[in-house]
């Protein structure tokens, strides 16, 4: 009676261990960058259930492409680690520094990122990175999705080598990153502290909506987080992007759902719109692109929802004033007075987008006039 009972025990354990041994997510480590596992909060909770690890930093071979005045149209490949590569080259440490992420199926090496930097630099001599991880964007999405984990590690690892070799300073450093880019820079700045800013551009919503915050881009992963809403939507409706609040500014053009000038597919569903292409989604790094030659060009209210804002309910500005969006938005003297505020505004289908008309409001004596 005694044996069988032990035997029992013992079965009963090893199917207890099967079974936690089970529920376990997956581990992989290396080296330079840590462990990354597929457990919770990373895969298996609501509006996340993907299971599985990101690809290695061999397979995803991430690149880092510097941009100064002295570089010219061109650039010079940086590596943390070579970091000889950073020494002989045109980085310098008295100068701010930018970089530039990508999101899915995208690359670093051309379009709207070498755009930006070229764009950066005329207005001020820094250095620009571009940063290109287009192996590990150009699978699945759910891959990709994975994969930023690592990416984001990779920056962080490239700023610790600064750190190092410069006694360079986070506070330094602004990263800007679109779609899953902007995740990207999220796990950067989590990894590092004192990161001076980091912009989202339409942060990724698929699997980073309602998710907690070391997960997604969140207001703790920068001393400020500004984000340009362009392709969200609440559901049912389906964007590609983040509705919901994730910085410290948040700003909403046209509602952060559906950009005039856009010709996607829109699919109506009763109320509610299920947005599909990608215009909608560049439209926020489109704006902050000629939001760096317009200083004032887009001026965000903070209201509560876009029908306030359109009913004329949120004007004028409050007595602190009203932020810029996109490149001059660290400008605004309430930047960190609260996080998750929200701003609106409206912008016109074309390039530059700045509004082509003003609202006049009046209040008292005072009398305002911005752009919508």
């Amino acid at each position: 009676m005694k044996n069988s009972l032990t035997r029992i025990l013992i079965l009963l354990a090893i199917n207890i261990s099967i079974a936690v041994l089970c529920s376990l997510g997956k581990e992989i480590c290396y080296d330079r960058l840590g462990c990354f596992s597929d457990d919770p909060p990373w895969a298996g909770i609501p509006g996340r259930p993907l299971k599985g690890l990101p690809d290695s930093p061999e397979h995803m071979n991430t690149s880092f492409s510097l941009y100064t005045r002295e570089t010219g149209n061109n650039s010079q490949v940086i590596s943390a680690i070579n970091s000889s590569t950073i020494q002989n080259s045109y980085f310098s440490s008295r100068r701010k520094t930018s970089f530039i992420i990508h999101g899915f199926g995208s690359t670093g090496k051309k379009g709207w990122v070498v755009e930006m930097c070229l764009l950066l630099l005329e207005v001020e001599n820094m250095n620009c990175i571009a940063v290109d991880w287009k192996e590990g964007a150009k699978g699945t999405y759910v891959s990709a999705v994975r994969n930023i984990r690592v990416i984001g590690a990779e920056v962080a690892y490239f700023i610790k080598t600064l750190q190092k070799i410069f006694k360079y300073s986070p506070s330094e450093i602004h990263l800007i990153g679109h779609s899953l880019g902007a995740h990207t820079a999220g796990e950067a700045g989590r990894r590092t502290q004192g990161i001076r800013r980091i912009t989202g551009l339409d942060p990724a919503g698929p699997f980073f909506e309602g998710t907690p915050p070391e997960v997604r881009l969140d207001p703790s992963d920068a001393r400020l987080v500004d984000v340009i809403h362009s392709n969200g939507a609440r559901f049912p409706a389906v964007g590609l992007g983040m509705y919901n609040t994730t910085g410290h500014l948040d700003f909403y053009p046209n509602g952060g759902t559906v950009m005039p000038g856009c010709n996607d597919l829109i699919l109506q569903m009763k109320q509610n719109a299920i947005v599909i292409g990608g215009c909608h989604h560049s439209r926020s790094h489109e704006f902050y692109f000629e939001s760096i030659l317009y200083p004032t060009g887009f001026i965000g209210y903070p209201c509560e929802t876009y029908k306030s804002f359109e009913s004329g309910d949120c004007f004028p500005c409050p007595q602190e004033g009203c932020p810029m969006m996109g490149h001059y938005a660290d400008r605004f003297p309430a930047k960190l007075k609260r996080i998750n505020q929200k701003y609106f505004l409206n912008t016109a289908a074309d390039p530059p987008f700045t509004s082509k008309w003003r609202r006049s409001v009046t209040a008292g004596h005072m009398f305002e006039k911005g752009l919508l």
